[in-house]
Formats: structure tokens, sequence, C-alpha cells
């Protein structure tokens, strides 16, 4: 076993592995352990009572977190003419058609979204096993294939997070950095949580939100109670 460092074990400390908290008090917690020489991003993280590799207990989508996520999200467009110019405008940092499908191709991934206009999705499709496992393929269930490429920008990059279910029935994202104020961090809690609530399929049975755990990018978990949770 690992020999835990003074930092880790002060951390253990100030919070109990067994203890189910608050929302606001979790959050506090987490905060005060958030204590890396960088700002930490807030995880959140949910087991679901939902098998994904059945297509009706897939939870998947997006949502907008009123206080933002903190990061610097770069969003790669594929677009022409006009649509590739309001792109631009709009803020995306990569724009183009076949040009940018090639450069795909051979390597390129210095972006956090690809967003695309119906019309390139011919040319988009050949990116499959390039951006599927990374969850990066456009789709319009998630808003991400659209002619309003300038709108789906300025979501991307003012604090819109996609949210999918992993194998084991987990899903995660994160909702804001360490330097938020608390309040910030609870509203984006509670907007992220309510996402995931309203999108239960239909396939899922019984419990749906089994478990709630917060944590930053170098703390402890802490896990919260679900009394708070609605719809848990």
């Amino acid at each position: 076993m690992a020999k835990q460092t003074k930092k880790r074990q002060a951390q253990g400390e100030t919070v109990d592995r067994e203890k189910l908290y608050g929302v606001d008090e979790a959050i506090a917690l987490v905060k005060q352990n958030a204590t890396a020489k960088f700002d930490e991003t807030v995880e959140l993280a949910m087991n679901l009572g939902v098998d994904p590799r059945h297509a009706d207990q897939m939870v998947r989508g997006v949502v907008s977190l009123p206080k933002g996520t903190g990061k610097d999200v770069r969003v790669a467009v594929f677009a022409r003419g006009d649509k590739a110019d309001e792109a631009t405008k709009a803020g995306a940092e990569v724009v183009g058609a076949e040009d940018l499908m090639q450069e795909m191709q051979d390597g390129r991934s210095d972006f956090d979204r690809v967003i695309a206009t119906p019309d390139m999705m011919g040319v988009v499709g050949r990116l499959g096993k390039v951006l599927g496992p990374k969850g990066l393929m456009p789709n319009p269930k998630l808003g991400t294939v659209t002619p309003n490429v300038g709108e789906a920008v300025k979501a991307a990059k003012s604090g819109q997070v996609e949210f999918r279910v992993e194998k084991a029935g987990i899903v995660h994202a994160g909702i804001g950095k360490a330097s938020f104020p608390e309040a910030d961090i609870r509203a984006n809690f509670d907007a992220f949580i309510d996402a995931i609530v309203k999108a239960k399929p239909t396939g899922a049975k019984g419990k749906f939100v089994k478990k709630v755990a917060l944590t930053s990018s170098m703390g402890p978990g802490v896990k919260v109670a679900l009394e708070e949770i609605p719809g848990a």
C-alpha cells in the first residue's frame, strides 16, 4: 500500500470517508481541501441505477451550468462559407471542412468540442473512429449538429457540459473551479443534478440515483447525502 503524504493525511482528517454530508458542507470541504498550486476542478460523480449496455437505459445529454465551468473550451467547427464565418465570429478556434477532417485523421486534437452543420456530416462521418471513442462525435440530440453554429459555439464556451453514463453506471463532470464561490458551485451542482434526473431513461427500474460524491482534482472524495438530491 502506497504511503500517504502528509498533505493527503491532513486532508483525510477533515473528511470522514463513511459520512454522508449535506451539499453545502460537502462543497465547503472540497474547497478546503483543494490546496494544489493550480486552480483545481470541482468534479461531481453519480452512480446511477442503469445498465447502459441496454439502449433504453442510456443517460446522455447536455446542460448549461449557470455559473460556467471556469474552463477555456476550445471548439472545432465543420462548416463552409457563411456558416464558417459565423463560427469564427462566435469564437471557434478551429474551422474547416475536408481540410480539417484530414488534420484530425492525421492526429490533430487541440479541441474540446466538435460542432458541425448538417450538410457537413458526410465529411464528419468519416471521423467516427477518431471522434467516437473520445465522445466528440457531433450529435443532433446534443445540439452539436446544427445550422445555428454561432449559438452552438457560444453555448459551448459559456458553460455547456455534455454528459454520458459510462459502462459501470457512473456519470461525472466538472462543475466549476475550486476558486468559485460556494454559492456558484452549488448553483452548478443543482443544475447538473436536475439535468440528470430529467434524463432518467424509460428502462431504468428501481432507485435511479444511488450515490453522489464531490471531489477536487487532487482532493479526497466527499459523499453527499441523497436526502438533498431531488428525484433520488
